[in-house]
């Protein structure tokens, strides 16, 4: 993995599908919600299935995609309440653990920044318990702005002011990385397997991260 740690001040990290294994958000949504609103609503499964993924495809690039409170009202279903229903599937992906304790011993700043709902990102670090690894924690409903737009990241600057072409950014979404790249992040690595249960990736416009344990090496400078 080519990344010169020298170069780099500030590094910004994804939570869904990069720190953590998507796994857990594409069961939710593909296999148990539709299980409980057919059960809930005594609707075939299979059509339930199709209605639902419509629904996905109708909020998909935009903040309800991402939001709680939209899809429990829409759904007629306590989403968060299910979600803790599954959360034992909720896990760090490969590595992790030993990158951040590496990140967090180094000079470099580290910021989780996600377009996870605030109940969803609260859940999260409840079960994973690394949010003391961060020197900051940023979530896309406090802007209004999803990380695909730009105006998330002139926002984010305002906040957490750090140098673009200083910083790191790693995420699995390839319109996410396409918004970092074009407002100036210097640094930008994709995610390889956000899903443990499915095959890796095979191409990307980025370098392609599998391994966390592949860009320890270098990092670490004692403050």
């Amino acid at each position: 993995m080519n990344l010169d740690w020298s170069s780099i001040d500030t590094v910004l990290l994804d939570m869904d599908g990069t720190l953590l294994d998507l796994h857990f958000d594409n069961y939710f949504w593909m296999t148990y919600l539709p299980k409980v609103y057919a059960k809930h609503y005594q609707k075939d499964l299979e059509e339930t299935k199709t209605y639902l993924l419509q629904l996905m495809k109708n909020a998909e690039g935009s903040m309800d995609w991402y939001c709680v409170d939209f899809w429990t009202k829409k759904l007629g279903l306590d989403i968060i309440s299910l979600k803790k229903e599954v959360d034992h599937l909720i896990n760090l992906r490969p590595a992790v653990s030993h990158f951040l304790d590496a990140v967090h011993a180094s000079n470099k700043e580290v910021y989780l920044i996600t377009n996870a709902h605030h109940d969803v990102l609260e859940l999260k670090l409840e079960k994973t318990k690394i949010s003391h690894y961060f020197d900051g924690l940023f979530s896309s409903h406090q802007y209004g702005h999803i990380k695909e737009r730009q105006d998330f990241w002139k926002m984010l600057i305002k906040d957490l002011p750090f140098d673009p072409k200083r910083t790191l950014f790693i995420d699995d979404s390839e319109a996410v990385l396409d918004s970092a790249a074009k407002y100036g992040i210097g640094h930008i690595l994709s995610i390889g397997t956000p899903d443990s249960k499915q095959v890796r990736r095979a191409v990307s416009k980025y370098q392609m991260l599998h391994d966390f344990s592949d860009i320890i090496d270098g990092i670490i400078e004692k403050k």
